[in-house]
């Protein structure tokens, strides 16, 4: 599924509480299905996980028990409710398209027509709890490797930084524009540099695990 985390206009004065996770699927999806029937039979929501893990570069040490890999991660717990307002709908379904190609929502035919209203559902999860874990930095090795100097002298160490590559833009079997769009060519310049830059920056910096975690009792 797509899904988005963002703040539905009035509702920033609740303050950060208020930010809610947004999926967008079919209607007659299963989870879209049991989130409705647990809103009609008197729940809060349906009771949801939502995980999500990115791998920034493979971090390769004197032995293969502390090979590692830079990465974030993040896990959301909540309850999902179907979203019915059709204002926050289509805001919704703009923040999930526009959070995929920056823009991409105004340079398409919108908006959305009632067929298209009717198939689709957007999922909306309140958060009660989340955590978040990231590692960044150089190879870290065991003291007693670290003293054997024919380890030191034998195997390589160092990061392998990974990052998505967005390639050039393909123009589709029916597309009568001759030229890729200028959001189009912008996004993939500048997502490029962003994905690029974060993998190599991670490479280089002190070796460390960052958790934060939020819930209804911190």
């Amino acid at each position: 599924m797509i899904g988005q985390i963002g703040l539905y206009p009035g509702g920033e004065a609740k303050g950060k509480e208020d930010w809610k996770c947004y999926l967008h699927g079919y209607v007659s999806s299963r989870l879209m299905k049991l989130a409705d029937e647990a809103v009609k039979s008197g729940e809060e929501g349906l009771p949801l996980c939502v995980a999500a893990t990115k791998v920034d570069g493979f971090v390769l040490s004197l032995t293969p028990n502390t090979h590692n890999y830079n990465y974030r991660s993040a896990v959301l717990q909540g309850f999902g409710t179907i979203v019915e307002d059709q204002e926050e709908m289509i805001w919704a379904m703009q923040l999930i398209t526009n959070s995929v190609v920056s823009d991409r929502y105004t340079n398409t035919r919108v908006p959305p027509d009632g067929a298209e209203m009717q198939s689709t559902r957007i999922l909306k999860l309140k958060i009660t709890g989340a955590s978040g874990k990231v590692r960044e930095g150089v190879p870290q090795d065991e003291r007693k490797d670290m003293k054997r100097e024919d380890v030191l002298d034998t195997v390589w160490t160092g990061v392998i930084p990974v990052y998505e590559k967005l390639g050039e833009p393909q123009a589709g079997p029916y597309n009568r524009i001759t030229k890729v769009p200028e959001h189009v060519t912008r996004f993939v310049t500048e997502e490029n540099k962003v994905r690029e830059k974060y993998a190599f920056d991670a490479a280089h910096k002190p070796a460390s695990v960052k958790r934060v975690k939020r819930g209804e009792d911190s």
